[in-house]
């Protein structure tokens, strides 16, 4: 009878990225760009966007299997409903999507890495959408708490 090979351990896509400093780079980046944003600057309340860097930090973190401080912190992420507040439109998502895209390729990631990260974003850029362009966000004037992820 053989004894069985150990099965090689396998990483995180947070690991095999290069951890926490690459999302930290990735999302200082996007914000760089939302911070000079005509159309989603107005949807970050805060004004040095330290909380929203360190929610989608964290999101994303877990996310792609690291550290689970977003859930420890703020529960499950029901992206849509703390979104519904904010009119995400086509120009909107489009704007998130350039923005993020500008800031995934200073990361010199793998090609594979690359592409499945960029996949997420837009799926999830697509999944938000909750207006037209000039349309109201259907939780328009609620509070969604903690803001936006």
């Amino acid at each position: 009878m053989t004894t069985p090979s150990p099965q090689p351990e396998q990483i995180s896509f947070f690991d095999a990225v290069g951890g926490h400093e690459t999302f930290v780079r990735l999302v200082d980046r996007f914000y760089e760009g939302v911070a000079g944003d005509p159309e989603l600057r107005p949807m970050y309340p805060e004004e040095d966007l330290t909380g929203a860097r360190h929610r989608l930090c964290t999101f994303l973190e877990q996310y792609w299997g690291g550290p689970k401080t977003y859930g420890a912190e703020r529960g499950h992420p029901r992206l849509r409903m703390r979104h519904a507040v904010f009119p995400v439109s086509p120009s909107a998502r489009d704007a998130w999507l350039r923005h993020m895209r500008a800031a995934l390729d200073t990361l010199d990631l793998a090609p594979l890495h690359e592409q499945t990260l960029w996949d997420y974003l837009e799926r999830a850029a697509h999944s938000m959408l909750n207006t037209v362009d000039g349309g109201e966000a259907p939780a328009a004037g609620q509070t969604v708490p903690d803001q936006l992820s």
